[in-house]
């Protein structure tokens, strides 16, 4: 899977001048359900087509507009490489392709401007980590959010400590032994029978683990997502002092990586990945309760969506499953809301939480009834 930026997001939240296509739908890893994908695709495109064509394009253009899409149906290889998720978006001039660890509804969106609140999840502070397991055959790097996980190219990484550094003898001198399954941190899964490492194997480590450092921090750069380490015990410590990722967290899977499968990875992540977002969480509710009645605290739709835009919002708890419909005219400082959809019209609550992950601030998704001051929406400014 191709690692999906943030900056990504802000391209398709502008207004064009033509109809764009967003198309959304389930996909499969595995089994028989993947060669039915191609097919559920092919009948969104259908729906594209006709749609397109009843708000009054030519037959032709349509065609035009909708043939890159068509070319993936005979892509064999991109369906037999999808996550739980597929994002497509249209234009009459380009056409970007996402595989997500997210199982989208089906969907089909034709409208000035691309829709993206089914990417939302993936992008908000509590539904978004990766995983680095690292091991001396092998690098792994993961992306998940709270319900699926994923597997991201990495090309660019040194992907063995052996290959990279010619650790064969270094690998002989420790016999990993396996006496139950990883389990979490302080855990121990297995021991090492041999000597520790000496000190100039110890700098060969580093060595490698400072070239992954710099291409991971080219790869995650801006992100402000939990990265959680997997490997055997001693080598933490050795990545901790290469590492330069802000979001590293403290504890980490314990064990030998290449031993488990991603969704295994993925399940010892989030034990350790929930209780910082919930402590996280529960610190930005407490912020917010403490400047209540302040002007750095709001309530107010039309100055979130201003301020989200403007880059003011530090942090951003929003309600599942509302909307509030309306236009967004930043530059003059102006928001139209209204109960029922009009042509043009988008959730804003939905481009408030947009352009605050845009400009780097948190954005909580939480039950209605969990959103400080019982709202739709709560922000916290910078400024």
């Amino acid at each position: 899977m191709d690692l999906m930026k943030i900056e990504e997001l802000n391209k398709f939240l502008v207004d064009y001048p033509e109809w764009c296509v967003s198309i959304f739908m389930p996909t499969h890893r595995t089994g028989r359900d993947t060669e039915q994908d191609p097919i559920r695709f092919k009948n969104l495109i259908r729906e594209a087509e006709q749609r397109l064509k009843d708000k009054g394009l030519r037959s032709p253009t349509v065609r035009e507009m909708l043939n890159p899409a068509e070319a993936l149906l005979l892509d064999s290889d991109f369906w037999n490489h999808q996550s739980d998720g597929l994002a497509v978006f249209i234009t009459s001039d380009e056409i970007y392709t996402f595989r997500l660890p997210l199982s989208f509804n089906e969907l089909v969106v034709i409208a000035n401007r691309f829709h993206v609140k089914p990417l939302l999840p993936f992008f908000s502070f509590d539904g978004h980590f990766y995983i680095l397991a690292l091991s001396q055959k092998q690098l792994r790097l993961l992306e998940g959010t709270r319900y699926k996980v994923d597997e991201i190219n990495v090309e660019d990484l040194p992907t063995s400590l052996g290959e990279a550094l010619q650790f064969d003898q270094f690998e002989k001198h420790f016999q990993f032994h396996t006496s139950a399954p990883p389990t979490g941190e302080g855990e121990r899964a297995g021991v090492f029978h041999g000597h520790d490492p000496s000190d100039e194997d110890k700098k060969k480590i580093l060595r490698w683990f400072q070239r992954v450092d710099d291409e991971l921090s080219k790869l995650l750069a801006d992100e402000q997502s939990p990265l959680v380490m997997a490997s055997v015990e001693y080598l933490h410590p050795l990545y901790r002092e290469a590492n330069s990722y802000q979001y590293l967290l403290d504890k980490a899977i314990i064990g030998n990586p290449d031993e488990l499968k991603a969704e295994e990875l993925h399940g010892k992540a989030w034990e350790l990945v929930h209780p910082h977002i919930m402590k996280t969480l529960d610190k930005a509710i407490t912020r917010y309760k403490q400047l209540s009645g302040t002007d750095k605290t709001t309530t107010d739709i039309r100055e979130a969506v201003l301020a989200a835009h403007h880059g003011r919002v530090e942090a951003l708890f929003v309600a599942i499953g509302e909307h509030i419909w309306g236009k967004s005219d930043p530059e003059g400082l102006n928001v139209d809301m209204r109960e029922d959809p009009q042509p043009g019209d988008i959730d804003l609550l939905d481009l408030a939480a947009a352009h605050s992950i845009i400009n780097r601030g948190m954005v909580f998704a939480l039950e209605p009834d969990q959103v400080p001051d019982r709202s739709n929406l709560a922000a916290i400014f910078r400024y």
